[in-house]
């Protein structure tokens, strides 16, 4: 299941959020590893193959949720 992984930056207005074919399990291992100093970057890859890599030094904070499911139509 696909997960959408918000990430707020320091001094940044905007968050970024990726949209990533990892589990929420995953996505939650890989930010751990990147604030816990295991890695010197937080890698992302998004669900059409784009790679994401944010300093873990400018992480404000990390939001994993299970990705909205847009519904099409008019009896959604």
């Amino acid at each position: 299941m696909a997960v959408e992984v918000k990430i707020g930056i320091v001094d940044s207005p905007r968050e970024l959020a990726v949209q990533s074919a990892l589990s929420s399990d995953e996505a939650y291992a890989a930010v751990q590893a990147a604030l816990a100093g295991d890695a010197a970057l937080l890698e992302l890859t998004d669900d059409k193959g784009s790679r994401v890599l944010v300093p873990a030094g400018k992480i404000a904070y990390v939001e994993v949720g299970a990705a909205e499911v847009r519904k099409v139509g008019f009896g959604s």
